[in-house]
Order: C-alpha cells, then structure tokens, then sequence
C-alpha cells in the first residue's frame, strides 16, 4: 500500500506547472488592466489641461457630454454636443454633433479622429452663417502632445452650405477632400516651414466663381513660411505680421483639371508693404484656347492694352478693330509665351505675375488683387 502512493504523489506534483502559462496571462492581463485604467486617467487629464491652455489661447473648447472607452487596446474619447469658439474679429462658434478621438495604448503619439457633421459655423448669437457636411469625416495627428510633426484631414462628399440663400445655397461641393500638413526640414519653433498638399476630386463652386461651375480635380503641393503664431485675430493683422516676418508661400507644384483642359504651375508668392500681392508662378496649360474663352476672351480682347490698341484701330478705320478682335485668339496665345508639352499633349509655358496686386498673364495686364490689409 505505501508503494502504491508514491506515483500518485509524483504525478500530483507534476500538474503545477501547467498552471504556469495561466498564472503568467492572468498577471499579464491584470497589468495591461492597470496600465489602461491609468492611460485612461492620464487622459482625462490631459484633455483638462489641454482645454485650459486653449482658453488662454483664444480657442474654447467644450463637450455637452464626454465618455472614455476602448479598453483594452485603445483609449477612445468620445465627445457628443462638441462647441469650438474661435475669439476674434469676428468671433466664431463651431458645433458638431459627435467627435470621436482614439489613440492607441502602443502608440500613444498617434491621434486618430472621426466626426459627424453637419459643423455648423456661426458668430455669438447669430444664425448659422455656413454649414458644412460630410459622409466620412477623418482626421489624424502624429506628434502630440510634445511636438506636432503631421496632420491629415479628409472629407468624402464634403459640401458647404449658407442656409440664409435661396435654393439649395450650396456654396461648393466635392467627391472627395483631401489636406495634409508635416513640419518640413529645417524647421524650428522660431522659423517654421509647413510643407502641404491639398487634393481636390470633382470639385464644384459654382456660386463662387463661373469657372467653378463643372467639376474640378486638383493637387496642389505647398511650402508655408513665417507663420508662427496661431492665436485667433483679425485675418489683415494676420496677413500684416506675416508680410512683417517675410513670410513666403512656394507652390511646389500645382495641377488643375477640368475637363479637358489642364493646368501645372509652381513658383512663389510673398506680400509687398502695402499688402499687394507680389510674386512669380510659371504655369504650362493644355487647351489654352478654352481656357482664354473660359475668361470671355471677348472681354479681356476690348479692356486693358490690348483693348486700347484695339480702340486705336476703330478710331483710324472703322470696323478695323472689330476684325482685329475676331482674329486676335491665336495672336494672344503666341504672344504669351512658348509651345511645349505637357503629359504627352500640346500645351503653352507662359510667366503669371503678380506685381503689388498688379496681375499679368504673359505681358498683358488682366486684373488687379486687392491689398489684404
């Protein structure tokens, strides 16, 4: 009998350590637990201390309701009724029905951000001025909360609205809106350069412009110079520091298209003194003949130089600038500037400047933009 307990006793024994790995995942899932439930409070925190400094900053920020959720891998913050006040001249209130911000436990650096519209944008007290709505609202930040280096914000069937219009009021539309911003190199607090890249497919702004009317794809990639102060003001005292610290916009390339015709461009523009606009932009166009007729060439032909000399030919013979108008299309696209290529297609390279508001396409005069302050 005391022979035959020995093995009992031996395999009794043995068991414990299958009870190892078990005891490991328990203990392993308890720490995840804490280590989760202090993210968590960690958070909460974070956001107060976030909203405080953004009311020092101008911007309010408020959630009607707040809840914190995602366990067991992401911290989900999640902010139904949310206001945003923009103080300044004119002082702005934003509302959006839902926000949802995450941020993985692993990559605590990484804000991920989805938002149901409609954002509703109004002054204190006043009916809403433009609503903005969206199928699919994204947003993402990489960097907080020591050091911002990109952000991203896409819209899918974005459209902007004024409700106070007849009709629809649709102020523009878009398949799809994409902007995304990075710290570029060479950047510091002092001097910051904020690289960007606006995408536009089958946009529409009829009500804005003409031009605008059928649908438009764009990409336009940017360097951003001299903004470092991003406290809500006026946008001409904005404007009047920017010019103040030299600040530049390099268009690294731009590429516009509608329907047939198609637009590439880069160069850079900077402010004069007296807010007018100054710079330089080498555009190549394919189908610069529709375009010109895009800008009623039959105006830009009886206004400005081209149109004064015109006049001239009235006023010696009759008749004679009326033909010369008729036959002026080709003349102004060689004069202009040079015939090239452009993705396989021909197109026409010509300078656009800008000379203290001044704007000249090749060397006519078309337009003048108003100083910004």
């Amino acid at each position: 009998m005391p022979q035959s307990s020995f093995p009992a006793a031996a395999r009794r024994r043995r068991l414990w350590p299958l009870f190892i790995p078990f005891g490991l995942v328990v203990l392993l899932a308890v720490a995840w637990s804490a280590l989760w439930f202090y993210a968590a409070g960690r958070a909460e925190s974070e956001i107060a201390a976030w909203r405080a400094s953004e009311r020092q900053a101008g911007r309010q920020q408020d959630c009607a309701s707040q809840s914190i959720e995602g366990y067991p891998f992401r911290i989900e913050v999640r902010c139904g009724g949310a206001g945003f006040e923009l103080r300044g001249t004119p002082t702005l209130q934003l509302k959006l029905p839902r926000v949802l911000a995450a941020v993985q436990v692993y990559d605590p650096k990484l804000l991920i951000s989805e938002f149901t519209g409609p954002l509703e944008v109004a002054e204190p007290g006043r009916a809403p001025a433009a609503i903005v709505n969206w199928t699919l609202g994204q947003a993402s930040v990489r960097g907080l909360p020591s050091e911002f280096e990109r952000a991203s914000l896409v819209l899918d069937g974005a459209t902007v609205r004024d409700p106070g219009s007849a009709g629809d009021g649709i102020l523009f539309k878009a398949q799809r809106l994409e902007l995304h911003g990075r710290q570029g190199p060479g950047s510091t607090s002092d001097d910051p350069v904020i690289d960007t890249v606006l995408r536009l497919n089958a946009a529409v702004a009829e009500k804005l412009h003409p031009l605008a009317a059928k649908p438009v794809d764009a990409e336009i990639a940017t360097v951003l110079r001299g903004v470092n102060d991003l406290t809500p003001k006026p946008w001409p005292v904005r404007f009047r520091e920017w010019q103040g610290r030299n600040g530049q916009l390099e268009i690294v390339k731009a590429r516009v298209s509608q329907d047939d015709v198609i637009a590439v461009g880069a160069g850079a523009l900077k402010l004069t003194a007296r807010g007018g606009l100054d710079g330089n932009l080498q555009v190549t166009v394919i189908g610069i003949e529709k375009l010109l007729k895009m800008f009623d060439i039959e105006r830009f032909m009886s206004e400005g130089q081209v149109g004064a000399t015109l006049s001239a030919l009235d006023r010696l013979i009759p008749g004679l600038g009326g033909i010369a108008r008729q036959n002026a299309a080709p003349g102004l696209v060689a004069a202009l500037g040079q015939k090239t290529v452009l993705e396989g297609k021909p197109a026409v390279a010509f300078p656009v400047r800008f000379v203290d508001g001044a704007v000249f396409l090749g060397p006519f005069q078309v337009g003048v933009v108003p100083p910004v302050f």
